[in-house]
């Protein structure tokens, strides 16, 4: 049977979350950057969560402008 060390099967869970989290960040316009809080201990994972669920996202302020200024077309 393979022992992988513990440390070892952290970083590899880690690792499972570290992607999509960074994924996500880079679609709502922050840096990917920011989904290393899920290394942190114990409140990682609530306080991406929590940044995600309050902070306005980027990528949405920038698409509604674009939507806004098409949708503005003059009719003669």
């Amino acid at each position: 049977m393979l022992f992988i060390p513990e440390i070892l099967q952290v970083v590899i869970v880690g690792l499972m979350i570290l992607i999509p989290v960074s994924m996500i960040y880079k679609k709502a316009g922050f840096h990917p950057a920011w989904a290393l809080m899920v290394f942190l201990p114990g409140f990682g994972l609530l306080l991406i969560f929590l940044h995600l669920a309050l902070i306005p996202w980027p990528a949405l302020n920038s698409q509604s402008l674009i939507i806004s200024k098409t949708s503005h077309k003059q009719e003669f």
